[in-house]
């Protein structure tokens, strides 16, 4: 008979492992999330990690990809939503916005440069990223900021708002009203 902490009682134990790592990711920084403290979260042996994840670079691999799917996925929903490509550009920013201040350190995973490396992202993000900088770069050329340095600079800015948000050097609210003036400034009337 299998003991509770036997990491193939799991059905899925790769799965049970990043659902518990993503989990932890809620609470505390990728930096300090273990695979001995996943394992545990998972109620596996403290050996079953090994089996999925030959180290803990490649757990941190794995919720950078995870929090990258899921910050697209709420990029492009509320892009998808829009009534216009404008609209498309305030709201896929603004959720990009709020997921780095939701999710401050699953959005930290996502661009920590020693996990994703720039210019090398595993063959699992690397689509993710592409993804992303579809919508952002799709909805900045619907919106009339068609030049390559526009959609540059569209990314640096919400990023910048939102990885400042998170950090606490104002709210919420205060990065969401930035970009919004911003895009004022920067895109004709409708």
């Amino acid at each position: 008979m299998s003991s509770s902490k036997d990491g193939y009682h799991h059905g899925d134990l790769a799965r049970a492992l990043e659902d518990a790592a993503m989990q932890l990711l809620e609470r505390m920084p990728a930096a300090e999330i273990s695979l001995r403290e996943v394992a545990r979260a998972a109620n596996v042996s403290h050996n079953a990690p090994y089996h999925h994840f030959s180290d803990r670079l490649g757990l941190l691999k794995a919720i950078a990809e995870r929090s990258m799917a899921d910050l697209l996925g709420q990029v492009s929903t509320a892009a998808e939503k829009a009534s216009t490509p404008r609209v498309a550009l305030a709201d896929g920013g603004s959720a990009y916005i709020r997921f780095a201040v939701e999710h401050p350190h699953a959005f930290d995973a996502v661009y920590d440069p020693t996990v994703c490396v720039p210019g090398s992202p595993t063959p699992t993000m690397a689509p993710l990223i592409d993804g992303l900088e579809a919508v952002l770069a799709d909805g900045a050329v619907a919106a009339g900021l068609d030049r390559p340095t526009d959609v540059v600079a569209l990314w640096g800015l919400i990023h910048g708002l939102g990885t400042l948000a998170a950090a606490g050097h104002f709210t919420l609210d205060d990065g969401l009203s930035a970009y919004a003036a911003a895009l004022d400034r920067l895109l004709p009337a409708e």
